[in-house]
């Protein structure tokens, strides 16, 4: 036995040290889970199926909604500028940030870190960034799984991907469905890039050099509007929402609004920050930033014009919703007036 363990770490797999993992995961998580009302004990970490008691829940028709998603190429520059205690917050963030967009709670979330050599340090800081953002989300961390392949990725990368649950009432389900003529399209300011159009950052960054004012930017994470939508959603002020990842703008909004009605938006009313501006100084095009980039938006709401007051009293100044264009009926299924202000 104990020659079969030798040869497997000459291999590339280090069991002893992904033990050690296992117990500091089981340490922080019970942290997590003794707040928990839905996991079942604190000893959620190192079996082979995770559990979640949702008896207590007290939820009327209750839907259950699932998300997986990953960080892209972000993971790139993380390695790039040794800054990895923020990467696990975009992993949370770009799933439970789906979740809401049909009005659900995010109840619990797995991850999947896969490396070439297990590095315990770097595997803390992803993981102390994967709690925190569970922590901002009010979702629990329940299990995970943490792959070493030596030869499958080279010695310094490594992957990340997550899954989370969420639950919503049947009759509190944000759709298209919802959106009514005259609605009001409002925008919720992004933190910045969040995790989407890096491989287009890091074509760039190979050819300009990044201002220093912009370094703190280009990995700043995601930011979690579970918070503010929850909210809104358990008060019936908003008919749909959208989250503003790979597609852009646009095509992400589009996907909340049904066929027979149309989006307006008014271009000259987004609010472009400076990280968006230097990447369109790249010679990239209007049509590519928007495509690409949230350009400033990081997350939609269509609201029933009687309710904006109320809806804009939930967040803070520096996520303040803000006017983009509203829902009409007419031969398109999208009108664009104005222009991006770069």
């Amino acid at each position: 036995m104990k020659k079969t363990h030798n040869s497997y770490k000459k291999s590339g797999v280090n069991i002893s040290l992904a033990n050690k993992l296992v117990k500091h995961i089981s340490k922080i998580s019970r942290k997590n889970v003794k707040k928990t009302r839905g996991s079942f004990n604190k000893d959620v970490i190192g079996g082979f199926g995770s559990l979640f008691d949702i008896s207590n829940l007290k939820i009327k028709d209750p839907v259950i909604v699932s998300c997986t998603d990953g960080v892209g190429t972000k993971i790139d520059l993380a390695s790039k500028f040794n800054k990895f205690d923020t990467i696990g917050i975009d992993l949370v963030a770009m799933c439970v940030n789906d979740l809401i967009v049909q009005g659900a709670k995010p109840l619990f979330f797995l991850d999947y870190i896969a490396v070439g050599k297990l590095d315990l340090n770097k595997t803390k800081k992803i993981l102390k960034g994967i709690f925190k953002g569970c922590e901002i989300s009010n979702c629990k961390l329940i299990g995970g799984e943490t792959a070493e392949m030596p030869g499958i990725y080279s010695k310094n990368k490594f992957d990340l991907a997550g899954f989370s649950v969420g639950i919503v009432s049947k009759r509190k389900i944000l759709s298209k469905f919802k959106v009514k003529k005259n609605d009001t399209v409002l925008a919720i300011p992004s933190a910045g890039l969040h995790s989407n159009g890096f491989s287009l950052v890091r074509s760039i960054l190979k050819k300009n050099k990044l201002p220093v004012n912009l370094k703190k930017e280009i990995l700043k994470p995601t930011k979690i509007y579970t918070k503010e939508i929850l909210k809104l959603t358990n008060k019936n002020l908003i008919n749909a929402a959208a989250h503003i990842t790979g597609g852009g703008l646009i095509e992400n909004i589009l996907r909340s609004v049904p066929k027979n009605l149309t989006l307006n938006l008014d271009l000259s009313k987004i609010k472009i920050t400076k990280i968006f501006k230097w990447l369109k100084s790249k010679n990239i095009s209007d049509k590519e930033m928007m495509q690409t980039f949230n350009c400033g938006v990081g997350f939609c709401l269509i609201v029933p014009k009687k309710n904006l007051i109320r809806v804009k009293k939930i967040f803070t100044k520096d996520f303040m919703p803000y006017e983009i264009g509203f829902i009409s009926k007419d031969r398109n299924n999208v009108n664009l007036s104005g222009s991006l202000k770069w």
